[in-house]
């Protein structure tokens, strides 16, 4: 039997932005899908919120996304210390429950992927491909076009009407780009995975196991591209806001 929207998802916040708490986030954005209701997943971490204070347009396009969902381990000590039951629901990880399982409903699931270096999303798509031989790809489109080949990408959607939208342009660039065109593909979900087609590709690596079970996947992306070091500077303002806000 499927979730209702309403009965699944349980509203909190984070820093004033609107956090989405659930047991099952998959089956809640399955039961949109199939009552073609669209919605524009966020994963929310520290380092987003503390943007969103100084970005008045990020926080605008979060507190109107229909799920946002605690991706980090900030964003989920954060709730904890209130009293919030909350689990992490890592953005990568929340895409491949969704594509799998996307194969097993009524209606076909056509997926797009948006994003990344030239090459890498179509190499992502045909890793998903491959583990999932049902699965459905649209198109793909790499994040580095010109004004023209963005206009014929915007054709191509409202044309192809995918289900599934992946967009990896990393934050707050993928936000802002499905804020402004999910008008395109009204029922689809819209999903931003930061640089999961990098992972799926094959480029990178995610961090192994015991550092994301210890919440120390961020020493290991730290690792991977040290010139993120300014960015993460937002954790340990992050933690204090979480300890005295």
């Amino acid at each position: 039997m499927l979730l209702s929207p309403k009965s699944s998802i349980r509203e909190a916040s984070i820093l004033g932005l609107p956090i989405h708490l659930s047991d099952d986030y998959p089956t809640w954005l399955l039961d949109r899908l199939q009552d073609q209701q669209g919605v524009h997943v966020i994963t929310l971490n520290a380092e987003m919120a503390i943007q969103a204070e100084k970005n008045d347009k990020l926080a605008s396009v979060i507190r109107k996304a229909e799920l946002v969902v605690p991706d980090g381990a900030g964003a989920v000590l954060y709730l904890r210390l209130r009293g919030k039951r909350v689990q992490r629901c890592p953005g990568i990880e929340l895409a491949e429950t969704v594509l799998r399982r996307s194969v097993n409903l009524e209606r076909p699931c056509p997926i797009f992927f948006y994003g990344g270096q030239p090459g890498v999303s179509q190499r992502a798509a045909q890793c998903w491909q491959q583990q999932v031989p049902g699965l459905t790809i649209a198109g793909t489109q790499h994040g580095y076009i010109t004004l023209e080949e963005q206009a014929q990408l915007c054709q191509s959607l409202a044309e192809r009407q995918p289900s599934i939208i992946l967009v990896g342009l990393g934050v707050p660039r993928q936000e802002f780009w499905i804020a402004e065109h999910r008008h395109l593909c009204p029922n689809a979900l819209w999903i931003g995975v930061g640089g999961s087609f990098d992972i799926w590709a094959g480029e990178k690596t995610r961090a192994p196991g015991w550092l994301r079970n210890n919440n120390l996947e961020w020493v290991y992306r730290l690792y991977q591209e040290p010139w993120r070091w300014r960015r993460m500077m937002a954790l340990p303002k992050f933690a204090w806001r979480a300890l005295v806000h």
